[in-house]
């Protein structure tokens, strides 16, 4: 055994490169916030969106048969138009020959512009009873609406029932569908229906004290006299029948611009106008009611009154037409509007955000499924292809090859990884670089080596420089023209280097990737894990195998002809993925890159959810810099370009695009399981998990693995997977900003043993 130990010297002073990464170590913080804000932006919206379509917090309940003993008889036998006075609750009736035609559940993009337009056309007012969510949809039409001399009253902002609801719910309800008014036309109102209210004989026992309550804060309530029943769609001449009241009577006639198909409604109106001011009918809104009624009264008192007081009363009260129309509404101002047009501008924002999202589901969700089939195709042609039993790579490969070993601070691993080379088929060399440990790697590898008896050993110390530069050390010191290289927490199988320098019999190849286990997979996270492994990385390199495209090596098994090695310049320090770095240089230079599933190496995950987020941070923003790196390749000819032109696209999309957007499909699934349909939205979920346990399923019988394991898979996509999808959005605004991050170290604990002690 020979040992090599250069001199330390003097602890070097940090650089500037140091300092740099110290402050952008300090920016990671920010990032993350930063990753979590867009996605509680994305919700935020989503709940929005929701909310608007009363699909968030929706009650359909409606009260029928309750009693009415503590209505007063007359409220229940009045008008149904009710104000409360000085506290005192009045009834108004609606003038004889006289149409206060209303409108419930409105706007409606397709039939309210179309009732506006037949009220135009007939110079017919109305008074439209909106609904808070409508209305923060579509301003435009309210803004018409009142423009155009109607006027608008509070429906709710969610179409509940509010003898069901809290006093919280009820002014919540009320005061956010102000602000949708006062956003949408400047305005607000003291006009209010009740949804599902009908005429003032229903009000009940539940319903009353919502009436006094509102009344008390200055709002009149308004009910029907007349409805036409056209929400039933029972036919023009029926709605128009239903419309008209008896007699020469006059009425609060309902009928609905929205809440479903209205079409019967847009041809009914025309005609029963026509028809109602034959019978010398005349339209009005409620507050045209209620002005007619005072009007009538305040005539009456002035017969009564000494003469000159009427002219001095009515001096004071004159009002034009319009305004008299509108009396129930009010200039919004100050905080209320603002807010109010704070609420429109969101809403905006929402109705354009989720269709847009949901395109961009479509087309992950497609991305997707077509990752799945083609990973399925490729691996079962892959399979069969290098298991036939007249495959081979060429003559077998015997030469001794070396294995280099980059270790810093492996204490807990070194000895187990020493100890699985010691039982190798395949004869080695073997070079432990000491990259500067500080806990006596370097001591406790050539005391595990004279304890094994292992004579083709060297560990070799260097200054801590980092995993690249040790593995250049080792490179370069390499006796032989194959150069295995693993990580210091790894074991090896007696056959996996055997395996694993087979290909090379063929000499196009430049390059190995082996298999890569999970080793300590009895915990969660490492279950977690170990499907990932199986499922994503095996698959995907069986793939990418056949399309000659590898995209990585892995670090902690992977083999590659000397020569090329250093044709590349070396493992980079450019990057933080030095594994996928090396790798698409060598397809760069011509090299194919292989892998090889019967080579298989045990390696020690992450066991807490911290040090398993900064691995994949680093592996995620290592590729990033690797493929701008290498962006050069796209425009390359030969296999350069090949690789450029097919294996580049395939992990922007599959590695980076698709992974960063797939949260749209759980978000979009936990939205339609609350608000839209939970059965079907929970059977569309299991049907994407059955195919992706179908494609687990798969991966572990190729690899020969116990399926246990896949009961964990459910939860897994619960939780593990959302955790990957935060890094690698974590990554993307740490790259697009540019930042950069340091190498971390992860805590071992040499858990990882032999690999009859490892199990599968």
């Amino acid at each position: 055994m020979t040992t090599t130990t250069p001199s330390r010297g003097r602890r070097r002073a940090p650089s500037r490169i140091d300092r740099a990464r110290g402050r952008a170590a300090a920016l990671q913080k920010p990032r993350v916030i930063l990753a979590l804000l867009l996605l509680l932006g994305l919700t935020s919206v989503m709940l929005l969106d929701g909310y608007l379509r009363a699909e968030v917090g929706g009650d359909q309940r409606v009260r029928d048969g309750a009693s009415s003993s503590k209505v007063p008889d007359e409220i229940i036998n009045g008008g149904p138009i009710i104000s409360f006075r000085g506290g005192r609750a009045t009834t108004t009736s609606v003038p004889s020959k006289t149409i206060a035609l209303t409108f419930d559940d409105g706007p409606n993009p397709t039939y309210t512009p179309q009732v506006l337009e037949i009220l135009e056309k007939y110079d017919v007012p109305a008074t439209f009873f909106v609904v808070g969510s409508m209305v923060s949809r579509y301003p435009g039409i309210v803004k018409d609406m009142v423009d155009q001399g109607n006027e608008v009253g509070i429906h709710t902002f969610t179409h509940v029932d509010l003898s069901y609801q809290s006093d919280t719910r009820i002014r919540r309800e009320m005061t956010q569908t102000q602000l949708a008014l006062a956003g949408a036309a400047g305005i607000t109102t003291t006009l209010f229906r009740a949804p599902y209210s009908s005429e003032t004989d229903a009000i009940d026992n539940y319903s009353w004290p919502v009436y006094k309550k509102l009344g008390e804060e200055g709002y009149t309530s308004v009910f029907v006299d007349t409805d036409s029943d056209d929400w039933k769609k029972p036919g023009v001449s029926k709605i128009v029948k239903w419309a008209t009241p008896s007699g020469t009577s006059g009425a609060a006639v309902l009928m609905h611009d929205a809440g479903g198909d209205r079409e019967q409604t847009i041809e009914a109106l025309p005609e029963y106008i026509e028809k109602m001011r034959a019978k010398g009918y005349t339209f009005t809104t409620v507050s045209g009611v209620v002005a007619a009624q005072n009007a009538a009264a305040g005539a009456g008192q002035q017969a009564n009154a000494p003469a000159g007081a009427a002219g001095g009363q009515l001096q004071g009260g004159a009002r034009t037409g319009t305004d008299r129309l509108q009396a129930a509404h009010r200039e919004a101002a100050g905080a209320t509007l603002y807010e109010g047009k704070a609420l429109v501008m969101a809403v905006a924002v929402a109705e354009y955000t989720v269709p847009t999202l949901s395109a961009g589901l479509v087309v992950v969700g497609v991305a997707v499924m077509g990752r799945f089939g083609m990973m399925l195709i490729l691996a079962r042609r892959h399979y069969r292809q290098r298991n036939r039993r007249r495959f081979s790579w060429g003559p077998t490969v015997t030469r001794p090859v070396t294995v280099i070993v980059p270790a810093y601070n492996e204490k807990e691993c070194i000895a187990n990884t020493l100890e699985s080379l010691a039982r190798s088929t395949h004869p080695i060399e073997v070079i432990v670089v000491d990259d500067g440990s500080s806990d006596g790697t370097s001591q406790i590898a050539r005391a595990a080596a004279e304890r094994l008896g292992m004579t083709n050993v060297r560990v070799v110390r260097q200054e801590n420089a980092g995993k690249p530069a040790a593995l250049n050390h080792g490179v370069r010191s390499a006796s032989h023209d194959i150069v295995v290289m693993m990580d210091g927490d790894t074991v090896f199988e007696p056959d996996t280097v055997r395996q694993l320098v087979q290909p090379f019999a063929d000499p196009e190849v430049g390059a190995v990737a082996g298999n890569a286990k999970v080793g300590n997979r009895n915990t969660v996270i490492g279950a977690w894990q170990h499907i990932e492994y199986v499922m994503g990385f095996n698959l995907d390199r069986r793939m990418y195998d056949l399309l000659r495209c590898m995209p990585t090596i892995p670090g902690a098994i992977g083999a590659f002809r000397r020569e090329a090695v250093l044709q590349v310049g070396g493992m980079s320090e450019d990057t933080l993925a030095e594994d996928t770095d090396i790798t698409i240089a060598m397809h760069r230079a011509g090299r194919r890159v292989v892998y090889q599933e019967h080579a298989r190496a045990w390696t020690e995950a992450p066991g807490s959810l911290k040090q398993l987020w900064s691995q994949r941070y680093r592996w995620s923003y290592g590729t990033m810099q690797a493929l701008w790196k290498h962006r050069k390749s796209l425009t390359d000819k030969g296999p350069s370009g090949r690789f450029g032109r097919v294996g580049m696209p395939l992990v922007v999309i599959f590695q980076i695009l698709t992974p960063v957007f797939a949260p749209l499909i759980d978000v979009f699934t936990a939205y339609s399981m609350i608000f839209i349909d939970f059965r079907a939205a929970l059977c569309a979920w299991l049907a994407v998990l059955g195919i992706q346990l179908v494609c687990a399923a798969y991966a572990f019988r190729l690899d020969k693995e116990r399926y246990r394991y896949l009961l964990m898979m459910p939860l897994q996509q619960l939780a593990y997977r959302q955790m990957m999808y935060l890094v690698l959005i974590h990554s993307c605004i740490t790259a697009l900003t540019g930042g950069r991050l340091r190498w971390q170290k992860l805590k071992r604990t040499g858990e990882v043993g032999t690999p009859a002690g490892a199990g599968r």
